[in-house]
């Protein structure tokens, strides 16, 4: 879950107060000239991934450095490296995008804490209303408890609305 959170920290932008043990290991390489320059899913036993980061120290020299995929991810999305899956484990793992998505599948309930949350949730699912009327002190608000429930698509759709709005 740790993992997790900070990848999607990354992908959308949003920074925590303190910096993350992925953005230290990035800041820590960074020091020596140490890059990263792909991340490789290069195995599946026994339902384990595994992953080796392909790192470039700053005399040009290679290093492999076997990981744990969801690290391996969480730091190569801090130095934009391209991250690979290794053709045998798609074949052995990979899932068909078709049979994720199901027509019949509906929507996620949202738990409300007040009356003034649902009043909110209705407006941001009404098609007709965008997160443009909505008061800013609200957004904010919104923006912490997405943060806090781990909706990170939500909180960067709302953080993207707020930065539009102050600049």
């Amino acid at each position: 879950m740790f993992e997790a959170q900070a990848i999607a920290l990354e992908i959308e932008k949003i920074s925590s107060n303190r910096p993350m043990t992925h953005d230290l290991f990035k800041s820590f390489a960074g020091s020596f000239g140490i890059t990263v320059k792909e991340v490789i899913i290069s195995n599946l036993k026994e339902g384990i991934f595994y992953a080796t980061m392909i790192c470039e120290g700053k005399d040009g020299e290679i290093i492999e450095l076997d990981a744990r995929p969801s690290d391996a991810i969480a730091v190569g999305i801090r130095f934009k490296s391209p991250i690979f899956a290794d053709e045998s484990v798609m074949e052995e793992a990979g899932i068909k995008v078709d049979d994720l998505y199901d027509e019949d599948d509906e929507e996620e309930e949202i738990s409300l804490e007040s009356e003034e949350d649902a009043d909110l949730i209705e407006l941001l699912q009404d098609k007709e209303n965008e997160l443009s009327d909505i008061p800013s002190n609200k957004l904010e608000e919104m923006m912490k408890q997405a943060i806090e429930a781990e909706d990170y698509e939500r909180a960067a759709k709302i953080r993207d609305e707020l930065n539009n709005r102050n600049s």
